[in-house]
């Protein structure tokens, strides 16, 4: 078994969903400190000076064994989705022969719903059991970047700079950035390791911003509620219903920004709805925070005092601090074709930490990690595809050797 699939299996058993609702904490979910501490334990076991913080933040450093032009680092999160279920995952790991694949539990991985899949017979392939995630996104990146330094520990006649590792939290409620030391991490740029299938590559993500609506009803008993009652979970629907059709992430794609209400909760007495807001042009994304914003005001005119709205940035297009080190980005390109990957480089319709940290003066590209079908059920990642993403990342690193 290799190095990066022994470790991928043993980290997608480690419970790492993060919570939305306890977003005021970092972690926001105690658990991802187990994996934080595993992690920190395992980079000390490699000989590197590695911390963890108190808000759960691995770092660690691999001192330079020759000169080189610049200190590189690499990052990927600790948390993965609560939705679908997030927790008590059970990898497998099969022989692909080609055909669909029935997961278990419901899940089936089609070639119909999956053109890529086709490419990978022959290779071995990670699964859940179908009940759960797989959580490929992003411990696939977390295993093939400790696969990278175990490398560099196993073979010191590999020649590198500085390099950075630092594992985060949060990131899949957008707080990944939040309490990142870019100053202490003591890197020149770095690659998030969050992408999905092998070869994609880019500099572009959304803009992105979160929205929440409080809708307070009226409950009367219906037998006496005509003109009385203000029925909160029929108001919230009106609010939905503003929402254009044709701007919802499933009727979208490439560049074409999106709404998503993606939770709604409550009774007749009180109904909350939450949203996201996603676009890569910024001023098409302002345009649609003021949107959000005009409905809540109409609801709130109709509704006096019963309606509560907020809007927060989570994180913006991070192709304009690249862009003016786009050698970064071809280093990545050179390397993946020297693993014989043709390179994608294209938009993310998404947001990485490498977003936040791009405009914090750590600019961040995003690579893949193999894996197909992140936040569902039916998300698998063919084992070939992480060792190749390790090999990529070493060549990166070649990349900045004089």
């Amino acid at each position: 078994m290799s190095d990066v699939l022994k470790r991928f299996l043993k980290y997608v058993k480690i419970d790492t969903p993060s919570d939305e609702k306890n977003a005021q904490n970092t972690p926001s979910t105690p658990c991802q400190f187990d994996l934080a501490k595993a992690l920190c334990a395992e980079l000390k076991e490699l000989g590197l000076d590695a911390r963890m913080t108190e808000h759960g933040y691995v770092y660690a450093k691999i001192p330079a064994n020759v000169p080189a032009t610049a200190a590189v680092g690499f990052i990927a999160h600790l948390d993965v989705v609560s939705e679908p279920k997030g927790y008590g995952v059970a990898p497998k790991v099969i022989k692909y022969t080609g055909g669909d694949i029935v997961v278990g539990n419901g899940a089936v991985i089609s070639e119909a719903d999956c053109p890529a899949l086709k490419n990978y017979a022959g290779m071995d392939i990670v699964t859940s059991d179908g009940s759960t995630i797989l959580g490929a996104d992003d411990k696939a990146g977390v295993a093939e970047i400790m696969a990278m330094a175990q490398y560099i520990k196993d073979n010191p006649e590999f020649r590198h700079g500085d390099i950075g590792i630092a594992f985060t939290p949060d990131e899949e409620i957008g707080h990944g950035a939040a309490l990142f030391d870019v100053k202490a991490f003591g890197c020149d740029f770095a690659y998030t390791v969050d992408g999905e299938e092998i070869g994609e590559l880019s500099y572009e993500t959304f803009n992105g911003a979160a929205f929440t609506f409080e809708v307070e009803g009226k409950n009367i008993h219906p037998g006496s509620a005509k003109g009385k009652m203000i029925n909160a979970v029929t108001v919230a629907s009106d609010i939905i219903s503003r929402f254009p059709e044709g701007e919802r992430p499933e009727t979208t794609e490439g560049r074409e920004g999106y709404y998503f209400i993606n939770d709604i909760c409550g009774n007749v007495e009180k109904c909350t709805i939450s949203g996201i807001i996603r676009d890569h042009d910024s001023a098409a994304f302002a345009a649609r925070k003021a949107f959000a914003q005009s409905v809540a005001d109409e609801f709130a005119a109709t509704y006096a005092g019963r309606i509560k709205f907020s809007i927060r940035d989570q994180y913006y297009n991070c192709a304009r601090v690249i862009e003016p080190v786009m050698h970064i980005v071809d280093a990545a390109a050179e390397a993946m074709r020297a693993e014989g990957v043709e390179p994608r480089i294209e938009p993310t319709r998404g947001g990485t930490d490498g977003s936040s940290l791009s405009f914090m003066g750590l600019p961040c590209p995003n690579i893949a990690t193999g894996g197909h079908n992140a936040h569902g059920r039916n998300e698998f990642i063919p084992v070939q595809c992480m060792e190749k993403t390790v090999n990529i990342l070493l060549g990166i690193i070649s990349r900045f050797v004089k």
